[in-house]
């Protein structure tokens, strides 16, 4: 391939995993394209996404660092401050405070379409060359680069190629990377309820034998549902009209809140464990949901995929200051090895607090509450715990 009008990077993947890649590449000073299929429905605050975030502190400050944080929180980013995790099968409590962890907040609650929509906004004024619409036909590469054809007749060439068009990808598949997948036979139902007691700024989860409940503060009454349901259940659910959902819904809260109501659509999608074999072929790299889908009941799905993002913003910067080629085979090797050892040890350890906590048997129905109570009575395992999962 010639050099002439090559990129250093094109992103293929314009979600928030993606486009914040693109940015952040951007920001180390690459040349960077990011491709997507089509662009972004406009953000609306009277029309709320169904799909939220449990946004972590490392991941916040990584859209600081790309100017686009403030935009978030000026629109609507939602703190909590306190987690509370319990067992339907009875026992103890886990409960994290933001206080006692020196913190003003554990986190926030962000829709996904207002962080699209506020990343792709910043394309712009950082000189990523944006192609949209348009999908990857075809991908071609050597050891010097990659050339992607895409839909519209148009070709990419760039140094790297980074597949971030989700668990689906077509450039991960193009390059020849498997992917291993165990469906939990499971759905989230997603959607906004009221509530009859506010909230407390509080994030929620209960474990039930069908799956874990979380309830997730949005406004002080109002607050965000991802419940895990085994498939059929999940459709009955869908089904119910808007009371006999919220009776249902207060009865698997066990009334915790008061009485809940519906106060929006709802909708649900397939849960599943994905995880690629390699998150590098030659000079194609996977990252987010290309490369891991995890169980959403730790709601870390897009903090892990942004932490791949600052993996490897710093391998860039580091190959820079020391004047070398950040995209050698070691390095993107070793930027691999790192990312894909921790979201693997996440997804399975997501996914044996899923089996342990999902089900009815009886020994472990009467151990899991245990645990939890023990846990909790344990301030530096809490500590690790929050620091873990906040990426600090």
């Amino acid at each position: 391939m010639s050099r002439r009008g090559r990129l250093d990077v094109a992103v293929v993947g314009g979600g928030v995993v993606g486009t914040a890649c693109a940015l952040a590449l951007a920001g180390e000073g690459l040349q960077v394209a990011l491709v997507e299929g089509r662009e972004p429905a406009p953000w609306s605050a009277q029309r709320p996404d169904l799909r939220v975030f449990a946004f972590a502190h490392d991941n916040a400050a990584l859209l600081e660092a790309l100017g686009v944080w403030p935009q978030v929180t000026q629109a609507r980013a939602h703190p909590y401050l306190r987690m509370r995790v319990w067992d339907a099968a009875g026992g103890g409590e886990l409960a994290f405070d933001a206080d006692a962890l020196g913190r003003r907040e554990l986190g926030w609650i962000v829709e996904n379409g207002l962080l699209v929509d506020r990343l792709w906004s910043a394309l712009p004024a950082a000189g990523v060359q944006l192609h949209c619409p348009a999908r990857v036909e075809s991908m071609e590469q050597d050891g010097e680069g990659v050339r992607l054809r895409l839909d519209d007749g148009r070709r990419v060439d760039a140094a790297v190629a980074i597949a971030a068009d989700g668990a689906e990808s077509t450039l991960r598949t193009l390059a020849g990377l498997a992917v291993a997948r165990h469906d939990y036979g499971q759905r989230g139902v997603v959607g906004y309820v009221d509530s009859e007691r506010p909230n407390e700024a509080t994030a929620w989860q209960r474990f039930l034998d069908t799956g874990p409940l979380a309830v997730l503060p949005v406004a002080r009454h109002r607050s965000s549902i991802v419940w895990s349901l085994p498939d059929a259940e999940a459709e009955r659910v869908l089904a119910l009209d808007d009371e006999a959902f919220g009776r249902e819904l207060t009865g698997a809260f066990a009334g915790r809140l008061g009485a809940m109501r519906a106060a929006s659509p709802r909708a649900a999608f397939p849960l599943r464990r994905q995880l690629a074999s390699d998150y590098v072929a030659g000079r194609v790299l996977v990252l987010g949901d290309a490369a891991h889908v995890v169980h959403p009941l730790a709601g870390q799905g897009v903090n892990l995929g942004l932490r791949d993002v600052a993996g490897l913003c710093a391998l860039v910067r580091d190959a820079r200051q020391r004047r070398v080629d950040w995209a050698t085979d070691h390095r993107l090797r070793r930027w691999a090895r790192v990312r894909r050892s921790e979201n693997t040890v996440a997804a399975y350890g997501f996914d044996a607090i899923n089996k342990v906590f999902s089900n009815d048997e009886m020994h472990l129905t009467l151990a899991r509450g245990t645990l939890l109570g023990l846990a909790g009575r344990m301030p530096p395992l809490l500590s690790l715990f929050w620091r873990r999962a906040s990426g600090l």
